[in-house]
């Protein structure tokens, strides 16, 4: 399904990752400085030589282009997390994740106890604390799972921890995972990364942690996200 436009983009072909924050790529052979908000390693993805895609930016300063998609199986893993969470808030206003209907957004990033979450949404007269997490490392036989963290994370910890405290004292949380690659079977923990990560899961899943995942891709063709997936299975 078709769910939000890129309107204005540019063909660009990765060269390096210089630092957290910034990748260097190519434009018609000239080299040239993209912003980068995706945190993780991402070494998988950043390929000198691999094909990617790249916005404007309206106040260009030590970048000049915001790098949102590599390509991946033909088609584009998203890698910029606002992209992300402007496709999610797209598809959460148009009710088209089925265990979310009906549910409104009351604020972004709420506080709950020393941590900073993406969402507060209410469905039902009932509050629900949300935690996004981007999730673009592609692995097991095949590719079948979309995985996260895909290095140790210690805000993603902290989030979980959280999560877990606010449901076992009577609130809702939910974590959710946006799987941005194409043609995924479902989300795994990446327990090889950090095993914290995924013991913590499973214990928020045990205290009864909404722990959900949905798929999207990007589609250089028509230049549109695609949401194929609104309930990917979640594996432990």
């Amino acid at each position: 399904m078709r769910v939000f436009k890129v309107k204005k983009y540019v063909e660009c072909t990765i060269l390096r990752r210089l630092n957290r924050f910034v990748v260097e790529i190519s434009i018609d052979g000239r080299p040239h400085r993209a912003h980068i908000n995706n945190t993780g390693r991402l070494s998988e993805l950043l390929i000198k030589g691999r094909r990617a895609f790249c916005t404007s930016l309206k106040r260009p300063r030590k970048t000049e282009c915001r790098l949102f998609a590599v390509e991946e199986r033909n088609l584009g893993a998203i890698i910029d997390t606002q992209l992300q969470m402007i496709v999610f808030e797209t598809i959460l206003t148009r009710g088209l994740i089925p265990w979310l209907k009906g549910a409104k957004m009351l604020k972004r990033n709420p506080r709950l106890g020393e941590s900073v979450l993406d969402y507060l949404l209410e469905r039902d007269g009932e509050k629900i604390h949300l935690e996004v997490k981007s999730a673009v490392l592609r692995g097991g036989r095949d590719g079948r799972y979309a995985m996260y963290p895909d290095c140790p994370s210690l805000r993603g910890r902290r989030h979980i921890r959280e999560l877990i405290d606010h449901v076992e004292g009577g609130g809702r949380g939910l974590v959710l995972f946006i799987a941005a690659l194409p043609n995924v079977r479902a989300f795994k923990p990446n327990r090889q990364a950090d095993p914290e990560i995924h013991r913590l899961l499973l214990e928020a899943h045990r205290a009864g942690v909404e722990i959900r995942a949905i798929g999207l891709y990007y589609n250089p063709k028509d230049r549109f996200v695609h949401f194929y997936n609104p309930n990917l299975e979640v594996v432990f």
